[in-house]
């Protein structure tokens, strides 16, 4: 929670990312454990963060800061991850799981929500991350090529990425 107060500062946002950063810790653990994402958390934390949402660009309206462009910036970022993902999911079935698909949306929402290069990096991140964990597993021989990996931590991990580097370049 203190990285989310951090990465968002002050702001009407910080709830948002407050209720992301409490189910994301949750959903990381769980997805590393299980390699499950259960629609129990990742749907309300979805409903949550979009409504939260709202409130925040009618204040930026008011005040300045991020308004209805990063909402809309928001709900096309939801959109194109999780139909990036889909699209994934569709061409290679068990690549990514169900689970990653429905987890992207919110992702690609909250890191539109400060930009489109926040969106690449933390589309672009867990990619990065995840390889480079498996290249060392490989390597190491505590995986081999048909090996399963969960990938809802690494996801998590790129908005993390993305955010931070936002907020140290702002």
């Amino acid at each position: 929670m203190a990285w989310a107060v951090w990465v968002s500062g002050p702001s009407w946002v910080t709830p948002a990312v407050v209720v992301l950063a409490v189910a994301g810790a949750a959903l990381g653990v769980i997805d590393a454990r299980t390699h499950r994402l259960p629609d129990v958390i990742v749907y309300p934390t979805t409903a949550v963060v979009g409504a939260l949402l709202v409130p925040a660009a009618a204040a930026g309206a008011f005040t300045g800061g991020p308004a209805w462009e990063a909402l809309l910036r928001a709900a096309l970022g939801f959109a194109a991850h999780a139909g990036f993902y889909l699209l994934m999911w569709l061409i290679f079935k068990g690549g990514v799981g169900l689970g990653d698909v429905k987890l992207a949306g919110v992702l690609g929402a909250v890191t539109a929500w400060w930009g489109w290069d926040a969106f690449v990096m933390g589309a672009v991140a867990p990619y990065v991350v995840g390889g480079a964990v498996a290249v060392v597993l490989l390597l190491f021989r505590l995986a081999g090529r048909k090996s399963y990996m969960p990938f809802g931590p690494y996801m998590l991990l790129g908005v993390v990425v993305a955010l931070t580097w936002e907020r140290l370049l702002s």
